[in-house]
């Protein structure tokens, strides 16, 4: 399923390792060119994961900024439907507060840049948030293989909860 000359579609696996579950997305390089190249090229990424508050079925990583230039809102979208892989873009003060939860670590606090790679797995999400108003992410991957595992998953994520699980990124 890599890259290569007869088919040029980048595909990469995303794992939930304490659950020992994964599944395979495409890469969207004809709608996402900047954010699919900016991932590519920092994989494999790896870091706790944590279930969405507000936008319903969405799991996500937080990783320090990694692209050279943080790529533009391309592909946006406010309403992700299941397979979906959306990458955010936040400066540390805007999830720093106590209410995210986060606890306010050196980087939150400080206004570094924060990368949120998220996963969404379920239908009927708004990217709404109470604090900021809508929030759009950029659409740069499609589940195409493991979506309902996945989806078992992270509903057990959220019911059982997220301490000691990590949400990795890899190439296939």
């Amino acid at each position: 399923m890599a890259a290569n000359a007869a088919n040029p579609d980048r595909y990469i696996h995303i794992t939930l390792a304490k659950r020992g579950v994964s599944c395979t997305a495409k890469l969207l390089d004809d709608r996402a060119p900047l954010t699919c190249a900016a991932v590519w090229d920092a994989l494999p990424l790896v870091s706790d994961v944590y279930h969405a508050k507000y936008a319903r079925n969405e799991i996500y990583a937080l990783f320090p900024a990694f692209a050279e230039q943080e790529p533009p809102l391309e592909n946006p979208t406010v309403t992700p439907i299941p397979g979906d892989l959306c990458y955010f873009s936040f400066n540390g003060t805007q999830l720093g507060t106590q209410s995210y939860g986060y606890g306010g670590g050196a980087s939150l606090a400080a206004g570094a840049p924060v990368i949120d790679l998220a996963l969404f797995y379920e239908r009927n999400n708004l990217l709404l948030n109470g604090d900021v108003g809508w929030v759009p992410g950029i659409v740069w991957g499609q589940v195409v293989e493991g979506l309902e595992e996945m989806a078992t998953a992270c509903q057990d994520l959220w019911r059982a909860g997220a301490v000691g699980e990590t949400l990795g990124f890899s190439r296939v």
